[in-house]
């Protein structure tokens, strides 16, 4: 296996001459050239395939964000008219929301994005039942948004069990089950996992805690705004969201908190979000929030279906083109854009830089792990051997990706590959 590194505009005939050196000591070859490394123009053009990562933000978004920035500037808890036009926007945006999720407006709380939505609902509704009980279930291939809550709440003399998973990434309910017990307060599951894209039976967990008296939180960062939900049909009690996964803008998402549902301050001060959230809200964020959800669901289900038939014909594609792949995840329980895929024999940073070369944006899992070197945990859970698992790559699609986008990474792929199989 090689390892290669390559800074931005080295000719294919360099990069095969670097992998064809031999060096008896050292599998390793890297190709360094002088100069800062910039974004070139073919990169800056190019095909993005990691909107799991982020999305990029929506024109209209925009629009609607910028009269806040500057006109309707107002902080939303005072009472002159610019207050008032900020306060009108926010509850506008919480409505429409809570409509989405067939919710309720009061049932929304704004955050700061995905992360701060998940360490509020473990660490909030954990430490709120404690007098229950201080037992905890997740699953092991989580967002560590939630990992390290979970770990943060065995510091504190929490236990937590954790889901195994299936080779398709899939938990089981009847483990789960057998994990419910008297002192359990707290089940959390992700939706959509956000490296493999399998969807997981949230309808039965939420059932299944909801007859034994346990709240259920679900991390939807990755299914929110690219499937449809409802809060009751599954059901949950709390699901976190982030903007920037559907074309919004970072920094801003929510927590939908089913009513009744005991969940202490998380930020102390003020009294914005029913006291339960202190901070002068962040107006053209939750504005943008909206528009991008107004914009998701105007054809959600055209879109789902449109993504669904690409991702399908990219990962077919891929199987037939090049020997020895894996593909990851659940083959049809999926999020519509998520292709993760395993290559054996090929180092997977070694083929993002190639990709990366050929102006396809591309990641290995999680885009809060990017640059380690070590397999993705959630790849290990999945039991990929270790000649696969080491060239995993994911490539995740949009409403905007088209065929020619899906053709043009195939064939780098089908390139990259076989350069760095090569002895």
């Amino acid at each position: 296996m090689k390892v290669l590194r390559v800074e931005p505009a080295v000719p294919e005939t360099e990069k095969k001459e670097c992998l064809d050196k031999k060096n008896s000591k050292c599998s390793i070859f890297l190709i360094y050239v002088r100069g800062k490394r910039k974004m070139s123009d073919k990169i800056q053009n190019g095909i993005y395939l990691d909107n799991a990562a982020t999305t990029r933000m929506a024109e209209e978004v925009e629009e609607a964000m910028e009269p806040y920035m500057r006109e309707k500037f107002g902080n939303a808890s005072t009472g002159y008219r610019y207050g008032e036009e900020a306060k009108d926007a926010i509850e506008e945006v919480r409505a429409r929301i809570a409509a989405s999720l067939d919710a309720k407006p009061g049932e929304i709380y704004f955050t700061s994005g995905g992360s701060e939505s998940d360490n509020w609902a473990i660490k909030g509704v954990a430490g709120a039942r404690k007098d229950r009980g201080r037992h905890i279930i997740t699953s092991r291939i989580e967002h560590h948004a939630v990992l390290n809550s979970c770990e943060y709440m065995e510091r504190l003399g929490y236990e937590v069990s954790y889901l195994n998973v299936d080779e398709t990434g899939m938990v089981s309910v009847e483990e789960l089950a057998g994990l419910m017990r008297e002192d359990t307060t707290l089940v959390s599951v992700m939706f959509g996992n956000n490296e493999i894209g399998t969807i997981e039976p949230i309808g039965q967990i939420g059932h299944l805690a909801r007859e034994a008296g346990v709240v259920f939180h679900t991390d939807a960062v990755q299914a929110y705004a690219q499937m449809p939900i409802s809060v009751h049909q599954y059901p949950i009690d709390l699901l976190s969201a982030s903007a920037h996964k559907f074309h919004g803008p970072k920094g801003v998402g929510f927590l939908y908190v089913r009513e009744g549902i005991e969940l202490p301050s998380f930020i102390h001060g003020g009294a914005q979000e029913r006291g339960k959230r202190a901070g002068t809200e962040n107006v053209p964020g939750i504005v943008g929030m909206g528009k991008a959800v107004e914009l998701a669901f105007s054809d959600l289900r055209v879109r789902m279906r449109r993504e669904t038939m690409l991702r399908n014909y990219l990962m077919e594609k891929i199987r037939h083109e090049i020997p020895q792949v894996r593909i990851n995840g659940h083959s049809t329980k999926r999020l519509p854009g998520n292709v993760s895929v395993s290559f054996r024999n090929v180092e997977g940073a070694s083929l993002l830089i190639l990709l990366d070369e050929d102006g396809i944006c591309a990641s290995g899992g999680s885009a809060c792990n990017t640059g380690e070197s070590r397999i993705s945990y959630v790849i290990e859970a999945l039991g990929v051997p270790e000649e696969y698992a080491k060239g995993t790559v994911r490539l995740t699609l949009c409403g905007n990706t088209t065929r020619a986008d899906v053709d043009a990474a195939v064939e780098s792929l089908k390139r990259n590959v076989s350069l760095l199989r090569e002895e």
